[in-house]
C-alpha cells in the first residue's frame, strides 16, 4: 500500500466529541510541535452547545511556515464514531488513520488505500484507571503519547508541557505522565514506527509568539488606553472583554489604595452595551465594546447616533457564521455591509481588517485613536478564526513615547479666551469640528448632543442646509480618513499579468500560500491586501490595472465585491467573486482551485501583451503611491 511521507510538512485532524477534555490534549499535541522549532497552525472547530457534538481540531504543521488551512488530511485521530465515515473520506490517499481497535471493526469500515493503525486506548485505560471521567481524560494523553512514538516527537516536550500544565499538581502531573507513557509504549513494544509522517527538529519558529486574536486585541484595547468597556456576552468575542479585565486587574489597579482604574460593565443586552459605551465616550473616556454579528444588528441605533452626534466609540466585532443565531461557532466574513453602513440613513463608517493577532493588537489600539481623531465610531472587523484559534504571529511592539490622539478638542484657556465654539463647524477642510469635554468651561463650550439635525453652533434645525452641511462634511470627515487608516498592501506577481487578487483578514495565510502555488504551476496574479475602509485610491488604480480582478472573501454574496463596486463606480464585470463560507476557514487549496477554474488552462503561459505592459506601468505606479503615502511606521519600543 502507498504510503504518504513527508517531514514537517503534513495536516493531523483529531475528530473527538465535544467536551470529552480532548482540545487541552491536542493544543499539547500542537505546542509540542513547536517546542522543536517547527511552525504549527491549529483550528479548533466545535459545536455551539456544551457537550456530545462531534468537535474537530486540525494541526498544520510546516515548516515553510504556512498559517492557513491547507485542505485534505494526511493522518485522522478518529475517535468519534458518529463522524466515522466523513473522518475517514477526508484522508488523502495513503495517509494515516489512527483510531481505538478495543473493538474489533469490520473491513467495510476502512479504506483500502489508507493506513490504519490501531491502539486499543480504551482497554489499556480499563486496565488502570476505575473512574469513567479519569478513563475518557487520560485516552487523549494516550493517543498524544502514542502520536510521539508515530510521528518521531520529542517526549520532553510533551513533559515539559504537561509540567507547566500541572504545576503544583503532582498528583494529576504523574497521572498525565502514566498515560503519556502507556500510549507511546503500546506503539514501540508492537506497531512499525515512526511512519512516514516525521518531525523533525529545526528552527523555524524563531521569536514569534503564540496567541490567539481575542486576547491580542484586549492587551491592544489597554495599550491603547481603554478603561471602560461595555459588553453583552456573545460568541465568539467573550474572550476579548475577560482578557481585558484580567489584563486590567493587574496593570490598571492603583497599587497604593487597590482601587480599581477601569470599568467592566456587562449590559442587559447588547444596544444597552453601546449605549454605555458610547456615553462613556462622550465624557472624554476611551471606551469599547466587543460583539458579534447579532450583537451588531441589536447596536445599530446607537451607531446612528454616535455617527451623526459624533461621539468617539470602538467595536471590536469578532464575526461569526449569520444570518440569525446563524453558526455561532463557525468563521465568517460576513458582516462588512451590516457594519459599513450601519443604521437606517447615510452613513459610513471606518472598518479596520486585521490579519493575525499581531494586528489585532495594532488595530485595536489604533482605532481608539482614531475614534477620538474623527468623533466617530470605528470597527475592527476579526473573526472567529483569527479571535479563537492561537497562531505564531511577530511580537508585539509599543513605543513607549507614543502619545494618544485626542483629536480636537477646545481646552477652557482657549474658551475664556474667546476663541469661537461651534461643535458641528469644519474650520479646516477636513470634516472634523471641535468637541469639549463635560465640564471644560463654567459658562462656554457647552452644546447640546442630540440625534436630530442641528447647525453648526448645535441649535435643533431641519433647514435644508443646515442638514446638508453636516452630512456633506461626514463625508469629508469620510474621506479625510483614508489618510490615516492603515494603507493597503500590494504584491506584484513574478512576472507581468493582466489579473489581481484583492483579499482581507483571516483569508490572508491561505492566499498567501495560493498564490506561491499559483505561480509554480505558471499562473500569476498580482494580490492587494485591503486592510480598511475606507478603501484607499491605489486600490482603484490596482483594479483598473488588471483586466480581470478576483475578489476572494468568506462570506455568500462578495460583500467586499459590492462594496468596492459602490464606491469606486466601476463595472462590475472587472471583478469576479471567489466566496467560500461553509463555516470552516477558507483553504489554500480552495483558492487555488478556484481561480484555476476562472483562468482556465488557455491562460497559462500566455506571451504578455501591450495591454500587459500598460497595465504593469499602472501598477507600478500604484505601489509607488501607496508607499509614498503611507505613514512611517514606529519600530523601536518593548514587547508588553
Amino acid at each position: 500500500m502507498k504510503m504518504l511521507t513527508a517531514t514537517n510538512d503534513f495536516v493531523v485532524k483529531f475528530a473527538t466529541i465535544n467536551g470529552s477534555g480532548s482540545a487541552s490534549a491536542n493544543d499539547m499535541f500542537a505546542k509540542a510541535v513547536m517546542r522543536m522549532g517547527v511552525p504549527a497552525s491549529p483550528r479548533n472547530i466545535f459545536p455551539s452547545n456544551i457537550q456530545g457534538l462531534p468537535t474537530w481540531y486540525e494541526v498544520r504543521v510546516t515548516q515553510d511556515g504556512w498559517l492557513g488551512r491547507r485542505g485534505g488530511v494526511d493522518m485522522m485521530v478518529a475517535m468519534n464514531p458518529q463522524t466515522w465515515e466523513a473522518d475517514i473520506n477526508e484522508i488523502e490517499s495513503g495517509g494515516y488513520l489512527l483510531y481505538d481497535s478495543t473493538r474489533t471493526l469490520p473491513k467495510s469500515k476502512f479504506r483500502d488505500d489508507v493506513n490504519a493503525i490501531g491502539v486499543p486506548l480504551t482497554a489499556i485505560c480499563n486496565d488502570i484507571w476505575h473512574d469513567p471521567r479519569q478513563r475518557q481524560l487520560f485516552k487523549n494523553i494516550m493517543y498524544v503519547g502514542a502520536l510521539s512514538a508515530l510521528l518521531d516527537i520529542d517526549l520532553g516536550a510533551i513533559e515539559s508541557l504537561l509540567g507547566e500544565q500541572y504545576k503544583n499538581k503532582e498528583k494529576l502531573l504523574e497521572a498525565n505522565k502514566q498515560a503519556l507513557h502507556l500510549g507511546r509504549d503500546y506503539v514501540i513494544e508492537n506497531l512499525a514506527h515512526p511512519i512516514g509522517l516525521r518531525v523533525c527538529k529545526t528552527d523555524r519558529v524563531g521569536d514569534r509568539i503564540f496567541v490567539d486574536g481575542n486576547s491580542a486585541t484586549a492587551l491592544g484595547c489597554l495599550y491603547g488606553g481603554a478603561t471602560v468597556c461595555s459588553w453583552y456576552p456573545i460568541t465568539p468575542s467573550t474572550s476579548v472583554v475577560e482578557a481585558f479585565q484580567s489584563y486590567c486587574k493587574k496593570y490598571r489597579v492603583d497599587p497604593a489604595t487597590g482601587a480599581n482604574k477601569f470599568a467592566v460593565v456587562q449590559a442587559e443586552d447588547e444596544l444597552a452595551s453601546i449605549g454605555i459605551a458610547v456615553g462613556a465616550g462622550w465624557n472624554g473616556t476611551r471606551a469599547f465594546t466587543a460583539t458579534s454579528g447579532p450583537g451588531i444588528s441589536l447596536m445599530t441605533e446607537f451607531i446612528g447616533l454616535a455617527y451623526f452626534a459624533e461621539v468617539p466609540v470602538t467595536i471590536i466585532n469578532v464575526q461569526r457564521g449569520g444570518p440569525s443565531t446563524g453558526m455561532p461557532t463557525r468563521t465568517q466574513q460576513s458582516d462588512l455591509i451590516a457594519c459599513a453602513y450601519a443604521s437606517h440613513g447615510d452613513t459610513k463608517h471606518v472598518l479596520l481588517f486585521p490579519e493575525d493577532p499581531h494586528e489585532c493588537f495594532e488595530f485595536a489600539a489604533q482605532a481608539l485613536d482614531l475614534a477620538e481623531r474623527l468623533q466617530a465610531p470605528i470597527f475592527v472587523m476579526s473573526d472567529l478564526d483569527i479571535g479563537m484559534n492561537p497562531r505564531l504571529c511577530a511580537p508585539f511592539v509599543w513605543d513607549d513615547a507614543r502619545e494618544y490622539d485626542r483629536g480636537k478638542v477646545m481646552t477652557a484657556a482657549e474658551l475664556e479666551a474667546g476663541k469661537d465654539f461651534g461643535r458641528y463647524k469644519d474650520i479646516d477642510g477636513d470634516g472634523i469640528p471641535y468637541r469639549t469635554y463635560p465640564g471644560t468651561h463654567p459658562s462656554r463650550g457647552a452644546y447640546f448632543t442630540r440625534g436630530s439635525s442641528r447647525d453648526l453652533y448645535a441649535r435643533y434645525s431641519e433647514r435644508g442646509p443646515d442638514y446638508i452641511y453636516n452630512m456633506q462634511r461626514l463625508l469629508q470627515k469620510f474621506e479625510y480618513a483614508k489618510k490615516l487608516v492603515p494603507p493597503p498592501i500590494l504584491r506584484a506577481a513574478a512576472q507581468k499579468t493582466r489579473h489581481g487578487a484583492i483579499y482581507f483578514g483571516s483569508t490572508s495565510p491561505a492566499m498567501d500560500e495560493a498564490i506561491i502555488a499559483l505561480e509554480r504551476d505558471g499562473l500569476h496574479v498580482d494580490t492587494v491586501r485591503v486592510r480598511a475602509f475606507p478603501f484607499a485610491d491605489t486600490v482603484a488604480e490596482f483594479i483598473a490595472a488588471h483586466e480581470r480582478v478576483f475578489v476572494v472573501e468568506q462570506n455568500r454574496d462578495g460583500q467586499l465585491r459590492t462594496m468596492l463596486i459602490n464606491e469606486f463606480d466601476i463595472d462590475p464585470a472587472r471583478l469576479v467573486s471567489i466566496v467560500h463560507y461553509e463555516g470552516t476557514p477558507i483553504t489554500a487549496r480552495f483558492i487555488t482551485g478556484a481561480i484555476k477554474q476562472q483562468l482556465g488552462a488557455a491562460s497559462v503561459h500566455e506571451a504578455p501583451k501591450a495591454a500587459d505592459m500598460q497595465s504593469s506601468c499602472a501598477l507600478d505606479s500604484a505601489i509607488h503611491r501607496m508607499h509614498r503615502d503611507a505613514p512611517t511606521r514606529v519600530s523601536k519600543g518593548h514587547s508588553p
